[in-house]
């Protein structure tokens, strides 16, 4: 894991967003594992102004989304394949066929997770995956205590993240869905990159923890410790927890691929 805090919330997104850009430059084929939430709003902008003025082609790109809700079609607004519409896949060279979210919907829910890891593995597996971290340590909708091995499954959500996700059921945290298909801890740690953005000081004690304390069932982004080619970007809002602070900064100065990477859109 390599941690890099930029200078404001702005340049978090852009950084991601030129990340997932040189991703699809340097192999036009690639699959990538996509977010959503509010954090991920700035960087899909970000991306559809770096793919038009540059002129990058999308057309043989796969995607894959972390999760959906339960009892949702994708025709629902409040619905991540809705979302994903809005904010990336109607904005870019996409073909809809190669875009991937679960089917909330499906009439077996767990066939529909058994069936989405099936199709992860069917296309190569994922070659970078972008993360949000939740307020309480999840990485796709895996909940604290979620198995670090766990495979795409049905998951009960915590009331935390009922909480945390009420904005889109207009503000009524007993409207969104109890239940949804996620990728796994352990589907995730098998991408061959991970690009995970945090911000905001609400998030600055979890991502203490995911970063620098144990890794553990009780955080589940602190597997990402254990991934061999994992990007943490923070604002320094969401940096501001952190006690290795020092280390991380002399790395920062000295990484040859931080240093790359913060070169970035200059």
């Amino acid at each position: 894991m390599k941690v890099l805090i930029c200078s404001d919330s702005g340049r978090v997104a852009e950084l991601a967003a030129q990340l997932l850009a040189g991703q699809v430059r340097g192999k036009p084929d690639s699959v990538l594992g996509l977010a959503t939430g509010r954090t991920m709003e700035s960087i899909y902008r970000r991306l559809v102004g770096i793919a038009g003025a540059d002129g990058i082609d999308f057309g043989a790109v796969t995607t894959f989304n972390l999760d959906e809700y339960v009892g949702l079609s994708g025709e629902q607004a409040q619905s991540y394949r809705h979302y994903m519409r809005a904010h990336l896949f109607g904005h870019v060279n996409l073909d809809t066929a190669r875009t991937h979210v679960p089917d909330g919907a499906a009439r077996d829910a767990d066939a529909e997770a058994r069936a989405y890891e099936a199709r992860i593995a069917g296309a190569g597996g994922i070659d970078l995956q972008l993360l949000g971290l939740g307020e309480n340590g999840h990485i796709g909708f895996n909940e604290p205590l979620s198995a670090l091995a766990s495979r795409t499954r049905v998951v009960t959500l915590a009331r935390a993240t009922l909480v945390q996700n009420a904005g889109l059921f207009d503000g009524d945290p007993a409207r969104v869905p109890t239940r949804a298909i996620t990728m796994g801890t352990g589907t995730i740690l098998e991408a061959r990159k991970a690009l995970m953005v945090v911000t905001g000081a609400r998030k600055a004690g979890i991502a203490a923890q995911a970063i620098e304390g144990p890794v553990s069932a009780s955080v589940p982004g602190s597997a990402l410790q254990c991934h061999p080619d994992c990007i943490v970007l923070l604002d320094p809002a969401a940096a501001s927890a952190l006690k290795l602070r020092d280390a991380i900064e002399w790395q920062m100065r000295h990484d040859a691929e931080l240093l790359a990477i913060q070169a970035l859109g200059r």
